[in-house]
This record gives structure tokens, C-alpha cells and sequence, in this order.
């Protein structure tokens, strides 16, 4: 089992920042990702990252937003810039293990863990 524990969620105006963390433990992972659902709206892949670094990005949030992850410390993070306020909701972090394929995933359905999420509030 892998367990998922998020923060760095807050409220920011239009043009702020933020940074999401993600420590995971436990269980085998290669695939990483951050997953958003706004109120009303089904959920969202964000983006994605493997452990071999390669990364994914939703069309939304190409050239504002940046996954990364230290090894060293089985942390996840996403650096959000040029934040909008249809960037807010509630943001999620998974993981997957997978034998072949890639890390991509719209709506994170085949993602097998979860953290609670944190959520983020950008006001206009």
C-alpha cells in the first residue's frame, strides 16, 4: 500500500503562486500525478510524472505549472505560477505501479492510490 499525504494548498489572487507537496510511503510506485476536481466538474489530470522523470501536462496548465520529484525524499511537488481562478479546486496526488504504457491519465481512473487533497483557492 502506498500512502499519500498532500499540503501546500492556500488561498492566492489571480497571478500568485503556489507550491504542492506530496510524501509518499509504503508499497512500489512508478508513476506519480496531480489530479484537481472543481466543485460541480468531474475530475483531472494535471500532470505526471514517471520515475524516470518523464513528465505530462494538461493543455491548461503548460507553461504555469511544473511536477517534479526528489527521490532522496519520496516527495512529489507541483510548482504553480500564473495561477488563474479556474485553477481552483481540490488538488490530489496519486500513484500507480505499471508493467508497460505511459503515466498520462485524464481523469486518474486507473491510479490506485490517493491523498486526502488539499484544496486551492485563486481569486480573482
Amino acid at each position: 500500500q502506498v500512502q499519500l499525504v498532500e499540503s501546500g494548498g492556500g488561498s492566492v489572487q489571480s497571478g500568485g503562486s503556489l507550491r504542492l507537496s506530496c510524501v509518499a510511503s509504503g508499497g512500489t510506485r512508478n508513476c506519480m500525478g496531480w489530479f484537481r476536481q472543481a466543485p460541480g466538474k468531474e475530475r483531472e489530470g494535471v500532470a505526471t510524472i514517471s520515475s524516470g522523470g518523464r513528465t505530462n501536462y494538461d493543455d491548461s496548465v503548460k507553461g504555469r505549472f511544473t511536477i517534479s520529484q526528489d527521490n532522496a525524499k519520496n516527495t512529489l511537488y507541483l510548482q504553480m505560477n500564473s495561477l488563474k481562478p479556474e485553477d481552483t479546486a481540490m488538488y490530489y496526488c496519486a500513484a500507480k505501479f505499471i508493467l508497460f504504457g505511459g503515466c498520462y491519465s485524464a481523469g486518474g481512473r486507473d491510479y490506485n492510490y490517493w491523498g486526502q487533497g488539499t484544496q486551492v483557492t485563486v481569486s480573482s
